[in-house]
């Protein structure tokens, strides 16, 4: 039987809301589990929040604390990677320090704030050859990764547009004044970067486009947008871009729909055909042809290779444990298949096999770089006068 990897919590105190669906992906396998955290920046807090946890685990004062201490201990009892769950701004300084000792990370998303952050970054794991996981969700849902396989073996063509938006309303009023937490760091140019909107989750609509279609941005023309008065920061992201196929794409957010609660999706019109998805819903996929009836893939039901329109089926794909259909797997579960396609390299890294991800699995380092990177070079568009800037 494998040893269960230790995972350390950089942050997770105070009511923050992102900690609680990643700590049920890592205990879903039974392969990992949270030993250790630093919850807090205040050292009291953390410890006392530490002591009141919902499980036993080892509080420190600090994370600086927890990366020397664990550094001393030996392989099976010290941490095997590191979650950071912190404010955008507080990204950088502890994933740098871990991965200086040597522990991976798996750090939530837009990676840091500022381009500079993200390359050290990127140079440090290329370095060590350490894995990294930048936490883009949405790529954990199957029907994500079958749409990659879909587009990636062009069964509905050469990718000629794509639709990636994102669609929000919880901003459309000054949320950061009724003691929101979530809403207060994000409208702070100081914690949050040069984009609340477009940092926040648009950089989700972009890492889906990328995952999905496997192209990236070669051109953008972008416009910043903040509908409530007073606010530092955008609160509607809008980028026209042209792709590396030489395709054309929107990659759009706007936290100010009113309705609207987590609405990511994805059309992508090939030369013979459509898929469409979306994340409120993911539990399908639809194709669209000419001339034919419209084909909807649900999860776990049925999909076989040689259907008319599928051709081989990936076996690792297929093989993907998940329960049956009908039975909706959903958030927890995306986060979950992060985890565990992240604890595979982990454990790879540990046994000196490890051989720098691909971005097939989960978001990576450099996916995290390419985010902060779009959203400078649409914020420089935005300032220059909605100018075509090259990414």
């Amino acid at each position: 039987m494998k040893r269960r990897l230790n995972v350390g919590l950089v942050g997770g105190g105070g009511g923050a809301f992102i900690v609680n669906p990643h700590q049920k992906a890592v205990f879903f396998d039974g392969t990992r589990r949270i030993t250790c955290a630093a919850l807090h920046p205040n050292p009291e807090i953390a410890m006392k929040e530490a002591e009141n946890w919902a499980y036993p685990i080892k509080g420190y004062a600090s994370y600086d604390q927890m990366f020397e201490e664990e550094s001393k201990k030996p392989v099976g009892e010290r941490v095997d990677y590191f979650l950071i769950v912190t404010p955008n701004s507080v990204h950088y300084d502890p994933a740098i320090k871990a991965l200086e000792k040597g522990f991976p990370v798996f750090c939530e998303k837009p990676l840091t704030i500022t381009e500079d952050e993200a390359k050290d970054l990127v140079d440090i794991c290329d370095e060590k050859n350490i894995p990294f996981c930048t936490a883009h969700t949405y790529l954990g849902h199957w029907t994500s990764r079958f749409a990659r396989h879909i587009i990636t073996s062009g069964l509905i063509g050469d990718v000629r547009w794509v639709d990636a938006y994102y669609r929000q309303g919880w901003l459309a009023e000054r949320t950061e004044d009724q003691g929101c937490m979530q809403a207060e760091w994000r409208v702070d140019p100081k914690r949050a970067g040069a984009s609340c909107c477009g940092g926040d989750i648009g950089t989700h609509a972009l890492m889906q486009l990328r995952y999905v279609t496997g192209l990236d941005v070669k051109k953008v023309l972008g416009r910043l947008e903040t509908f409530v008065p007073g606010r530092a920061l955008d609160d509607h992201f809008f980028s026209y871009c042209e792709l590396s196929n030489g395709a054309k794409a929107m990659v759009r957010s706007t936290q100010i729909a009113i309705g609207r609660k987590n609405d990511l999706g994805l059309e992508v019109n090939g030369t013979i055909g459509t898929l469409l998805w979306s994340q409120e819903e993911p539990e399908y996929l639809t194709i669209l042809l000419p001339n034919q009836p419209d084909r909807v893939y649900y999860r776990n039901n049925g999909i076989q290779a040689n259907d008319g329109f599928l051709k081989d089926l990936p076996a690792d794909l297929m093989s993907e444990p998940t329960i049956p259909s009908g039975h909706g797997e959903a958030f927890h579960d995306a986060f979950a298949r992060l985890h565990r396609s992240f604890e595979a390299d982990v454990r790879a890294y540990q046994a000196d096999s490890y051989k720098k991800a691909d971005g097939s699995k989960y978001a990576t380092v450099y996916d995290g770089w390419y985010g902060i990177h779009f959203v400078s070079k649409v914020v420089e568009s935005h300032n220059n006068g909605n100018i075509w800037v090259e990414v």
